[in-house]
């Protein structure tokens, strides 16, 4: 990807006007060496560059000589300035692109606007992973991200379980869900996904392949996550709640599902007691969830999510006596 890092460099010079090849190098993620043939190679290019060596030099623009980025408004171009560049894109190859275009804008915004987007860079930051949770080892996402962009067919070693399978795919795009990533791919006339992490060899093909005009990835992978999300969800479950446990439920459990739920629950007895049934995952899940309301909900059935909801907290009054 030199062509944009020379993009980058160029329009770095020009917000900077001058600076040494070590500032550019830091800038742009490249050893000095780099630097110095970037340097001539844009000088090669009729870009006006002047070099000055010693301890005062480095390298700055011809005064008056520069490029115009037209096409964005100023809100536009705030934005792209403020997004930082998250390490997913770096991940995929494509930090330099976004430094480029952190150049460009910073090199055509007026004064007052490059400052209010450096204010408000360092005012927000995009942090994809959970807490309490390291993002997984994605060793072949390079490669994978290659394919992507250029639409070659790859052929994948995939982990699964305790022995691995071999698949030739034409992959269509790649998701980061909680610091993980998704490849998704078409196989035999169908699309799936597959852990990127789980990928211990791949192998591009020099075929390329048509993608399919109609495929909206983002859409695709909204319906496939519903779909699997109501597939584990298929064990109703009846409960009685506290009216502190009516609040929580959906801080425990996922926030629609619980609302639902409540809404359709009975109204408060006596005590302020309400009944509500929702779907949960198989037995043992669906126990080891509701624990995190304590004393604030009982169980009503099925019996075999009350009888382990009951084990659970028996061993763990017994371990606190």
């Amino acid at each position: 990807m030199r062509a944009e890092r020379l993009v980058a460099l160029l329009f770095t010079l020009q917000s900077r006007r001058s600076a040494t090849v070590p500032e550019l190098a830091e800038a742009l993620g490249v050893s000095e060496r780099t630097m110095h043939r970037d340097i001539a190679a844009l000088q090669a290019a009729g870009v006006p560059l002047w070099t000055e060596t010693g301890r005062y030099g480095g390298v700055r623009l011809i005064e008056g000589w520069r490029t115009r980025l037209d096409g964005l408004t100023s809100r536009e171009a705030v934005a792209i300035f403020a997004m930082g560049v998250p390490r997913a894109l770096a991940e995929l190859g494509l930090g330099t692109a976004v430094s480029a275009a952190h150049a460009k804008v910073s090199a055509t915004l007026p004064a007052p606007l490059r400052e209010q987007a450096q204010h408000l860079a360092q005012r927000f930051h995009l942090d994809a992973p959970g807490w309490f949770k390291s993002e997984e080892d994605a060793e072949h996402l390079a490669t994978i991200a290659q394919s992507v962009w250029e639409q070659r067919r790859a052929a994948i070693t995939y982990r699964r379980g305790d022995h691995a399978v071999e698949r030739l795919l034409e992959p269509l795009g790649l998701v980061l869900k909680a610091g993980v990533w998704y490849l998704v791919a078409r196989i035999e006339h169908s699309i799936r996904t597959y852990r990127v992490s789980k990928v211990t060899a791949v192998e591009l093909n020099d075929e390329r392949f048509e993608r399919p005009a109609d495929f909206d990835l983002a859409g695709w992978w909204q319906r496939s996550s519903t779909q699997f999300e109501r597939s584990l969800q298929r064990n109703p479950v009846r409960l009685r709640l506290s009216r502190w446990g009516v609040k929580r439920l959906p801080q425990i459990l996922d926030a629609d599902l619980a609302i639902a739920a409540l809404d359709a629950g009975g109204p408060p007895d006596p005590e302020g007691w309400v009944e509500v049934t929702i779907d949960l995952e198989e037995p043992a899940i669906a126990a080891s969830m509701l624990l995190g309301l304590g004393t604030d909900v009982e169980v009503v059935e099925p019996p075999a999510v009350r009888a382990l909801f009951a084990d659970a907290a028996r061993r763990m009054a017994d371990r606190h006596r």
